[in-house]
């Protein structure tokens, strides 16, 4: 088995004498694939230990460095820590690598997945997209000449987002012995909002991801539009089969499979696969010290009021800013709020490489600032803002919740929403946005905003700090059930299960 993602389960640090120290990875693709790797049935494999091999990017120079010294940048042959996977780091060229992740994938892809372009001013290709365009095609080539070289005969390839959407076609032409899959963990744009790509790009985009033997997203709505997408674009090459037998089984593991695509005399099924996260590890996790050295000092800041939280990356489809003017709202139409409530607010920085998000970090601390002007009294500050990525925070701030805001523009998923309904000891109510991938599962216990209406999110916060402590927990605990049905080792499982059925 192995896997292809931009970045890998080990990153490296310069130590000050020049030398290089591994660390593992995060987030829930690395969790999910440590356990799978662990497991037996996965075992046996061509690279000993567990059989898995991880293709990734070097992403610093410290990376980079480990990458040269590495036998074909096999950094398990270099003698480093990799969780018993065998780790294949790519040395992709720093302006190849420029070009291809910020200018194509994150400037271009994830605006377009996440509806965040104005049309009237953006986007423009012109001839520098032309060059990045070139670049994103030598990275992806990158990744399946190396997934060529290290698969094993009839090896399962398992190929992970929009980093790599050209990829699973590429590995097709190199190796058509393997059994190939491709993940989007964003959401997918309509085929009227996709069109602005270039019409060869759409479309290469559209024939790359077709090269697998399956495409998974997170939700349905997301792998619909997908396929009106290929349809609308790549016409009369792209038949939809809805007489394909269909397995909706949602409300009990989560994971639904759609009608099956008929692409140039190959059969590409689409598999729906709601990644979940694992309660019992997150609460383990929460009472650790730090978290709870960190939850001492959030009480004290507190003070015995209300607290509203937020979790997020200052990324432009989170919705940060309307989340905050809806807090103002808030304060503003119901003034028996000020002093009563606490709005925590975690706002990491994201892409700070990109100007557009330099520029969305600012707007977020304007606005805070602003409310303080406005509300702020001796005795109260109306929000607390963190800006440093502090993790054991944000497990202390989601502890103590008893309203979870999750706005997005739009979302794949948003593993916050059900990270806070598993760890709120006070069972938070939670506001959702109907455009974020995690309320398909979450609807019926979330109170769903359209995340555009900043008097409509206001009115949600206000209801559901009106709510009754056993209404809210009571709608906490089923939300905690619906976030730990598909956990990432089981996700993980359950994609694999179905591309080798």
């Amino acid at each position: 088995m192995l896997v292809a993602s931009n970045r890998g389960p080990v990153a490296f640090t310069a130590d000050d004498d020049g030398s290089l120290t591994a660390r593992r990875g995060g987030g829930g693709l690395v969790s999910g694939l440590h356990a799978v790797a662990g497991d037996d049935a996965t075992s046996g494999g061509t690279t000993g230990g567990s059989g898995l091999v991880w293709v990734c990017a070097a992403l610093t120079e410290a990376d980079r460095r480990a990458t040269r010294l590495a036998p074909q940048g096999r950094l398990d042959r270099a003698g480093h820590d990799t969780g018993g996977a065998a780790v294949c780091m790519l040395d992709v060229d720093r302006v190849v690598f420029e070009r291809a992740y910020n200018a194509v994938a994150n400037r271009t892809l994830w605006f377009v997945l996440h509806l965040l372009y104005a049309p009237a001013f953006q986007p423009s290709f012109g001839p520098a997209f032309q060059q990045d365009w070139l670049a994103y095609e030598r990275y992806n080539a990158m990744f399946a000449e190396a997934l060529a070289r290290e698969a094993a005969p009839g090896a399962a390839v398992l190929i992970q987002d929009y980093h790599l959407t050209l990829a699973p076609a590429q590995l097709r032409r190199l190796r058509p012995d393997l059994r190939i899959a491709h993940f989007s963990h964003t959401p997918w744009a309509p085929p009227e909002y996709f069109r602005m790509l270039p019409d060869d790009v759409a479309r290469a985009v559209l024939d790359g991801m077709l090269g697998a033997d399956q495409l998974g997203f997170l939700t349905a709505a997301w792998a619909e539009a997908f396929c009106r997408c290929a349809r609308a674009i790549l016409g009369a090459d792209m038949v939809i089969d809805h007489d394909a037998e269909t397995d909706h089984d949602v409300e009990t593991t989560g994971t639904t499979s759609l009608p099956q695509l008929r692409y140039r005399g190959r059969v590409v099924r689409i598999g729906v696969h709601p990644l979940g996260v694992d309660g019992a590890a997150l609460a383990q996790r929460a009472h650790g010290h730090d978290v709870t050295a960190r939850a001492a000092e959030l009480r004290e800041l507190i003070a015995g009021r209300r607290v509203i939280v937020r979790v997020d990356r200052t990324e432009l489809s989170k919705n940060i800013v309307r989340g905050l003017e809806a807090y103002r709202e808030l304060l503003r139409q119901h003034p028996r709020w000020r002093g009563q409530v606490v709005h925590l607010v975690c706002a990491y920085p994201s892409r700070h490489d990109l100007p557009e998000y330099r520029e969305y970090t600012a707007a977020v601390q304007r606005i805070v600032a602003e409310i303080e002007d406005e509300f702020a009294t001796a005795s109260w500050l109306p929000l607390r803002l963190e800006v440093n990525d502090d993790y054991p925070r944000s497990l202390a701030a989601l502890s103590l919740a008893e309203v979870l805001v999750v706005n997005p523009i739009r979302d794949g998923m948003n593993l916050v929403a059900k990270e806070g309904a598993v760890l709120s000891r006070s069972g938070a109510a939670l506001v959702l946005s109907r455009e974020a991938g995690a309320c398909a599962e979450m609807a019926a216990d979330a109170l769903v905003i359209n995340p555009f209406d900043v008097c409509e999110t206001a009115a949600a916060m206000h209801a559901a700090l009106l709510m009754t402590p056993d209404e809210r927990r009571g709608r906490c605990e089923r939300l905690a059930a619906v976030a730990s049905r598909l956990p990432p080792h089981r996700w993980f499982r359950e994609q694999l299960e179905a591309l080798l059925a």
